[in-house]
């Protein structure tokens, strides 16, 4: 009888440290699909068809006056450890000053680098990408008390 419960009781420990081990993986935010981004037309489309098609960046993303932010990333936690992001995308839509798209671009996290995955662009001079490059290195290296009292 004794043998019997001993046996239960390992298999029970075995499993709980086989659950505790598994990895947990959290996805937050949003980004659209390259299907949806295709619907776009850089130089016609405006704002509010961006809006109607794809949504409007919440909180999930960032609105500045000239460019749209939608930000995603995966976390992967395993037992005890603490949480590692182990993908990031960032896409990008600026607009001209008439409100027009200029530019739809989508950036990756490789190695611990920002690289751009994607590019459709109507000039040369990409603006912002400092600002993405912050995002996608901070994000996720905060702590919620760092925000809320």
């Amino acid at each position: 009888m004794q043998a019997r419960w001993a046996r239960w009781m390992a298999v029970a420990l075995l499993s709980g440290a086989l659950a505790a081990c598994s990895p947990i993986i959290r996805n937050y935010g949003y980004v659209p699909l390259d299907r949806d981004l295709e619907q776009i037309v850089v130089g016609v489309d405006t704002r509010a068809t961006v809006g109607e098609v794809i949504g409007s960046p919440q909180a999930s993303g960032v609105i500045r006056g000239d460019a749209w932010y939608y930000v995603a990333s995966t976390q992967k936690t395993v037992g005890y450890r603490a949480p590692e992001v182990v993908d990031r995308q960032v896409v990008a839509i600026s607009f001209a000053p008439d409100g027009t798209v200029r530019n739809i671009e989508r950036f990756g996290l490789e190695e611990g680098r920002v690289v751009t995955l994607n590019r459709r662009v109507t000039d040369d001079n990409v603006k912002g990408v400092s600002f993405i490059r912050q995002l996608m290195g901070n994000l996720g290296n905060f702590r919620a008390d760092d925000v809320i009292d």
